[in-house]
């Protein structure tokens, strides 16, 4: 009996006792409590390092990013995608396979489009096309639906993207930006009318996802981009074919309504709008695409 107090004594004492042991590899994408800036708390962090957001913040030299590529086709970021579109659910593209199919072989299917990526040897499907209702109209929208996996890649490659651009993004623009809303837009409508504003222009871009021109919006990409992988990508992207039921085509300009990194592109693209009223001086107002 004494024996076994004895023993029990020095299990208890080591497990009480402070570790002297060398403490384990701290993960590339900790970070302490607090140190991650509010502002980027919904970046996501298998990217976006506290060293990253610092240059973020900083800026870059010459304002423009190098070796994005390898964030994109990283293994954590791709499984974070996929978990993203599994959240949003969605519907199959042209290859049929559903989301609940594509995660039975999860491990398997992030590993083989991380390569392919990482090789430069990955091409998006062709995007199935359904025309629904347009609110307030009689008119129909086209809406292309991507398959799972490149609903995945293109989740991954904004991650890396949005924060860059993000940044400099007009302050008064709302529309399908990370926490903002057009509830927000609308108080800062209200705002300005009590500051005596009266005007409120009202303007619409017809077929404005079809018709963006790719040379000029990837000029845009290219201020800020410098990994030629990652405008190469995009542009693949952009080309993808186009399936509506026994017909298929391949566009000549645009960015298809449906697909996951278009709102990200379009305001890209309309952020020189944005920042000016066309006669260099600052628009105080509120938009909300």
């Amino acid at each position: 009996m004494g024996l076994e107090r004895r023993e029990r004594r020095k299990v208890e004492n080591v497990t009480d006792s402070p570790k002297q042991d060398q403490p384990g590899a701290v993960p590339e994408t900790a970070r302490r409590a607090g140190e991650t800036q509010p502002r980027w708390s919904w970046v996501e962090e298998s990217v976006w390092t506290e060293r990253m957001l610092t240059a973020l913040e900083q800026g870059v030299k010459g304002g423009r990013w190098y070796s994005l590529m390898d964030k994109v086709y990283r293994e954590q970021n791709l499984r974070a995608g996929f978990q993203k579109v599994k959240a949003r659910k969605g519907a199959p593209g042209v290859d049929h396979v559903t989301i609940e199919h594509f995660e039975r072989d999860l491990d398997e299917n992030l590993a083989r489009m991380g390569r392919q990526l990482k090789d430069g040897e990955y091409r998006p499907q062709a995007n199935r096309r359904q025309w629904i209702d347009k609110p307030g109209s009689r008119e129909k929208r086209p809406l292309g639906i991507p398959t799972v996996r490149d609903r995945v890649v293109e989740t991954a490659l904004k991650h890396v993207l949005e924060p860059i651009f993000e940044r400099d993004f007009a302050e008064h623009s709302y529309g399908f930006r990370p926490r903002r809303s057009c509830r927000q837009a609308l108080r800062r409508v209200e705002a300005l009318l009590k500051q005596g504003h009266t005007v409120v222009v009202d303007a619409d871009i017809r077929s404005f996802y079809d018709t963006i021109p790719w040379d000029r919006l990837l000029d845009r990409v290219a201020e800020k981009i410098s990994d030629r992988q990652v405008p190469k990508l995009l542009e693949a992207f952009l080309k993808q074919e186009i399936m509506e039921e026994m017909k298929h085509w391949t566009p000549e300009e645009g960015t298809p309504q449906g697909a996951v990194i278009s709102p990200l592109l379009s305001n890209i693209y309309l952020d020189p709008l944005d920042q000016t009223d066309g006669s260099g001086g600052v628009r105080d107002g509120a938009v909300c695409g």
